[in-house]
């Protein structure tokens, strides 16, 4: 494949064209890519996730950089098959929290809802690589999980992931809305995806007619790394904030794609830009073959440090820990409370400087 001259292709900006023309194997991304050694031998290994690009995302990778950010969250590594302490294919116990098919159920009043285990492009740091294009899992489950979210009246949020849901046709998604919407406990419902950033000719007109007929309706974004943001990326949540979606993102922090400061700053502000809200930046989570692409934590506490009071409040993200054992999302912070003295409260400020608050 000739990644400029498909570009001009008429079906370029068809989504589904998109999807049937993924670069699935090694001889399909040598093509495109001048793969290093490393790269050459994960692919032809067994991985347990496989290789998955669209055509649209892989114009965004560098024919030659192997240390491009973008080029190692989506091109399998070596690494991937060394299974470090602490890693598990299923980090979060998303399965024991699974009452039903689908459905994982580990806070009070709110439900993720994995609706689909297709992806359009595979990120090689997923949390959930163990079903990930795994054909037999989540078939003809939808309805046992939706009688199981009508017959739970405490749940008022579901929350749409995936694979990703947004893959799906129009048909199935305004099915899928229609019936939750129907239900009369559900408040509001939520859609996490990565399409408008991997295939952003997805974001149809007739997808957006589809969405606004279901709110309130949040759609949460996996953005990376700034070079993500492109004209077609900015074009399609822009259509979604007109559609009157809020937008967030979550991005994972990931060893030497976004560790740093100014990368994230970057990508934040250029968020705010299209109307998204930076909203979690996430501890990579320890599944099988993630050493490569963990940081310390001390790098996340150090990121936010530097981005607090520095820039607006807006562009920074709350950074999490989903706890491993299925503990949920614990908020980390940098070090501000020093304690009580004298019946004041003593805290620093983004500078570092000390400051008491009347506290009797």
């Amino acid at each position: 494949m000739d990644i400029i001259s498909v570009k001009n292709d008429e079906n370029w900006n068809n989504w589904k064209w998109q999807i049937k023309n993924r670069i699935l194997t090694i001889q399909e991304l040598s093509k495109i890519i001048d793969l290093d050694d490393a790269e050459k031998e994960a692919l032809k290994s067994n991985l347990l996730l496989p290789l998955a690009i669209t055509p649209y995302y892989a114009s965004l990778l560098d024919k030659k950089d192997t240390k491009q950010p973008l080029r190692k969250t989506v091109i399998p590594r070596v690494e991937e098959n060394i299974c470090s302490a602490g890693e598990n294919k299923d980090p979060l116990d998303e399965d024991r929290y699974s009452p039903v098919p689908g459905i994982i159920h580990r806070y009070p009043d709110r439900v993720l809802f994995l609706v689909t285990n297709f992806c359009s492009t595979f990120c090689r740091y997923c949390t959930r690589s163990r079903i990930i294009s795994k054909e037999e899992i989540y078939k003809n489950h939808w309805v046992s999980a939706i009688k199981y979210i009508k017959s739970n009246s405490s749940i008022r949020d579901v929350l749409i992931s995936g694979g990703d849901p947004l893959t799906l046709s129009d048909t199935k998604l305004d099915w899928l809305l229609g019936e939750l919407r129907n239900i009369p406990h559900i408040e509001f419902i939520r859609i996490g995806t990565k399409v408008p950033v991997v295939l952003p000719m997805r974001i149809t007109d007739n997808l957006i007619r589809v969405l606004k007929r279901y709110h309130p309706l949040w759609i949460t974004i996996h953005f990376t790394h700034p070079e993500e943001i492109t004209p077609e990326t900015s074009k399609a949540c822009n259509a979604l904030a007109d559609a009157g979606i809020p937008l967030g993102s979550q991005t994972v922090l990931l060893k030497d794609v976004n560790d740093d400061v100014e990368i994230l700053k970057n990508l934040f502000h250029k968020l705010l830009t299209i109307r998204v809200r930076p909203y979690y930046l996430y501890q990579c989570d320890p599944i099988l073959g993630s050493s490569h692409f963990r940081t310390p934590i001390a790098t996340g506490l150090n990121i936010i440090s530097k981005l607090r009071g520095f820039t607006t409040g807006y562009a920074v993200p709350n950074y999490v820990i989903d706890a491993p054992g299925g503990g949920g999302k614990v908020l980390l912070l940098p070090k501000s409370i020093l304690g009580k003295k004298d019946g004041y409260f003593m805290f620093k400020n983004y500078k570092g400087e000390v400051y008491r608050y009347p506290d009797f």
